[in-house]
């Protein structure tokens, strides 16, 4: 067997989105948000098509959205590129739709809460090592919960799972490996297959069963997301040599008074001549070293 990814956004709405997918969407939902708790009995899918074909990253639109049985909408999104400003889209994609519920006239007494649910393939919050993390609005200084605290945040990080396929005890944890691991999998794993919704998402994701169209499609998304990717890490470690280089050359201004070119090209990687371009900014008096370079 072979599977699609699901964490490019066309195969994620494919698996979790569509209206044969209520009961893997439901027991996901149940996984991540209620600890594996069957809290959610049923639900309705909102605009369950596939995203549009785009060439471009995502903006505006959501993986899957849903409401359940008691009104509330669950928004969920997988991001694997960590684009500049996404926490503040996390946020506003909540608060959007948090305020167009209501139709001219309503009262604000109608307004459900929202949960956005949020997958990324990076780390968002480094200083934690929490796998899930959730936030509501909160009083500053003593954690007194909001009066109405309509919108929630959560937030899986995949980097952060590390468990092998053996040590998988809980549904929360065969979720997660689904979402990560299955593109790498040549088949079903019988502790997860054990689970009919698990079982289904992986048919769903079964390469065999997919159209030549959606096949290809997929690879685009996919080939997209490692361009950008690879832009990414680009211009991370460009970042990262210009600053390296920044720090080599304030070192080598220090030590301009102190040592010949030389020395100060050894110990700081910086060449001869750019040594000397530096030296030559300084005033005569400051000039003390002989040269001999």
């Amino acid at each position: 067997m072979m599977f699609i990814n699901p964490k490019t956004d066309y195969a994620f709405k494919k698996i979790f989105g569509s209206e044969q997918s209520k009961d893997i969407l439901i027991s996901f939902l149940n996984a991540i948000l209620y600890g594996g708790e069957d809290m959610i009995k049923n639900l309705s899918i909102i605009n369950p098509q596939l995203p549009p074909q785009i060439e471009g990253l995502k903006d505006t639109y959501l993986d899957v959205k849903a409401k359940l049985k008691d009104d509330t909408l669950v928004i969920i999104e997988m991001q694997v590129l960590n684009v500049e400003s996404f926490g503040k889209r996390v946020l506003y994609n909540a608060a959007k739709t948090y305020a167009f519920q209501l139709e001219a006239g309503e009262g604000y007494r109608m307004l459900k809460p929202v949960i956005a649910l949020t997958l990324t393939d990076f780390e968002i919050f480094k200083g934690s090592a929490r796998l899930i993390s959730q936030f509501i609005y909160k009083e500053e200084e003593t954690n007194l919960p909001y009066t109405d605290n309509n919108i929630k945040l959560i937030f899986v990080e995949l980097p952060k799972f590390t468990k092998a396929l053996n040590e998988l005890e809980t549904i929360t944890d065969k979720w997660i490996y689904f979402i990560k691991y299955a593109k790498t999998m040549t088949d079903i794993p019988e502790t997860m297959d054990r689970i009919p919704e698990i079982h289904k998402a992986f048919e769903i994701a079964n390469k065999i069963n997919l159209t030549r169209e959606e096949l290809e499609e997929i690879d685009r998304r996919e080939m997209f997301i490692y361009d950008q990717q690879g832009a990414i890490l680009k211009a991370a470690t460009e970042a990262k040599q210009e600053g390296m280089r920044e720090k080599a050359i304030a070192i080598a201004q220090e030590l301009l008074v102190h040592l010949d070119n030389a020395t100060i090209s050894q110990t700081t990687g910086l060449s001869i001549e750019e040594i000397q371009n530096l030296r030559s900014t300084l005033s005569p008096p400051d000039m003390t070293i002989s040269q001999s370079c």
